[in-house]
């Protein structure tokens, strides 16, 4: 029995000492993350004017579920910013008026909550790679605008949250890699790509729906 018991502990033992030496395994991680994002918006109607600069912060957490598989989530304050041009938007276009096209930008700021699974290699040299994918959950909390008509500046932040979906839904996709800083903590860095697939808008028929691209930085401990 002492024999099976010893042999037991040794097995034990070279297991933590794999996990320690090698690349380090958390059921659990916390981390914090600010990145730029590139968006822009698509109307049913009118055109796409170009990507706008916006902003995210929050927390990130990964849910470790096996050595190389994870559940990724977190709470981020995510901006999404677009250009686009659009006929007759109920915010600025007078009862009444025949169609105008009206230049748009977008501000948009919502509470971003994603639900994705993270694949991950062994470690190769000195990173470790990482694919992710999943769902995006966006809660509107600010949204402004600045319009134009035929060139003239009709509006500059006005305030559009009635003409605003509260909610936004997005298909994630992404990659990246990280790297162990220490055998607690590591820098993650890559790219997502969020794919709105809601309406954003509530303004009659109208519809429109944003993506962005984001550039993923993020420190977990």
């Amino acid at each position: 029995m002492k024999r099976y018991l010893t042999l037991l502990l040794l097995l034990l033992t070279g297991q933590l000492f794999a996990q320690e030496a090698g690349s380090p395994y958390y059921g659990f991680r916390l981390g914090l993350t600010a990145h730029p994002t590139f968006g822009w918006v698509k109307p049913d109607v009118g055109k796409n004017d170009g990507v706008a600069l916006g902003f995210a912060y929050g927390l990130l957490a990964d849910f470790n579920f096996a050595e190389n598989y994870s559940f990724a989530t977190g709470l981020t304050i995510t901006t999404i910013n677009g250009k686009s041009t659009e006929i007759n938007p109920s915010a600025f276009h007078p009862a009444g008026a025949g169609n105008l096209d009206y230049e748009l930008r977008y501000r948009l700021q919502y509470v971003e909550v994603p639900l994705t699974l993270k694949l991950k290699t062994n470690k190769i040299g000195d990173l470790r790679w990482y694919g992710q994918f999943g769902l995006s959950n966006d809660f509107n909390i600010g949204a402004k605008q600045n319009a134009e008509q035929a060139g003239k500046k009709i509006e500059d932040g006005k305030n559009i949250s009635d003409y605003t979906r509260f909610y936004r839904a997005g298909l994630i996709v992404g990659g990246g890699a990280e790297y162990d800083l220490d055998n607690r903590t590591s820098l993650a860095i890559g790219l997502t790509f969020n794919n709105g697939f809601t309406n954003i808008v509530k303004d009659g028929n109208r519809k429109a729906k944003n993506h962005f691209i984001g550039l993923n930085i993020g420190l977990f401990f």
